[in-house]
């Protein structure tokens, strides 16, 4: 019975991250938050490795872990902690990400020569009427000064995403999970810093809500739900997360509303629920492997 819930805790925890990073963001700027982030990242991750007895990776498959660290961590990360900082909801940012899933399959019809089936066609359409939605709907923004410029980069925060997965389904497979992990948090940190030491002050206010939600992200996010996942794909519930992995956008909505006071109207209530119905619909048909355990949050 709990193994069985062991998908929906993982889509829980994962929500969690935009939730984490708005928190995170009110004591450090983005490229200072995640290159704090990404070094405890390494330093836990390094302790797995020993603990576990797993392996980096080497030649060409570290090569190729370090790229798909800078479009999944670098892009993806840095692209939505940006949005965030910018004043997006947090679950505008998760929606927004989370339609990766229609995005891929969108590439693989255009250059694989897979097809689309009549349920994902209809999902595709649902996405669009979902984010049209939620765009066109009252939502309660931090800031509406750079509204626009909050969107684009969290599109940037999609291509990444969908190029990263795509990049590690190809080139890393049958390379360590834990060790493919430790060398793309490596990467992204080294994408961070320089950032941080060009266009950001670097200062972090040292609280104690900001310790909390740095273990937060790092413990619990970059370790126990990665954790999750790698039982789940070893003992084959991928497949699981794939079917419930729509539910991410309104659990962080939840949590954003629980947390932050974050409000949408009946439009946005409506697209969101839209877009949940599209993800499901396009990344549920078997024709197409969409999920592939992208080490993204």
């Amino acid at each position: 019975m709990l193994i069985r819930l062991i998908p929906f805790v993982f889509v829980v925890l994962w929500a969690s991250g935009f939730v984490g990073a708005r928190f995170g963001l009110q004591y450090a700027e983005p490229a200072t938050l995640l290159s704090i982030r990404m070094l405890a990242n390494v330093a836990l991750f390094a302790l797995l490795i020993v603990l576990l007895r797993r392996r980096l990776p080497t030649g060409y498959a570290l090569l190729h872990c370090a790229v798909v660290g800078v479009l999944i961590h670098g892009f993806y990360l840095g692209g939505t902690y940006i949005a965030i900082d910018l004043g997006m909801p947090s679950g505008l940012a998760s929606l927004l990400v989370g339609l990766q899933p229609i995005v891929t399959a969108l590439l693989l019809v255009g250059f694989a020569r897979q097809t689309f089936k009549p349920s994902q066609w209809l999902g595709l359409g649902l996405g669009f009427v979902g984010i049209s939605l939620v765009l066109l709907g009252k939502m309660d923004w931090q800031s509406e000064q750079h509204r626009a410029l909050a969107v684009m980069v969290c599109m940037m925060s999609l291509v990444g995403i969908t190029l990263g997965t795509l990049y590690q389904k190809k080139f890393c497979q049958g390379v360590d999970l834990v060790g493919s992990a430790t060398v793309q948090y490596f990467a992204a940190g080294l994408l961070f810093a320089p950032y941080a030491l060009s266009f950001e002050t670097m200062q972090v206010e040292w609280s104690t809500t900001f310790v909390f939600t740095l273990i937060w992200l790092v413990v619990v996010l970059s370790c126990v739900a990665i954790l999750l996942l790698l039982y789940m794909v070893e003992h084959g519930a991928a497949a699981n997360v794939a079917s419930v992995f729509y539910l991410v956008p309104p659990t962080t909505a939840l949590q954003a509303w629980i947390m932050f006071g974050e409000s949408f109207d009946e439009l946005g209530l409506l697209g969101f629920i839209c877009a949940a119905g599209a993800v499901y619909l396009v990344a549920a048909a078997p024709s197409f492997k969409l999920f592939k355990p992208a080490l993204k949050n």
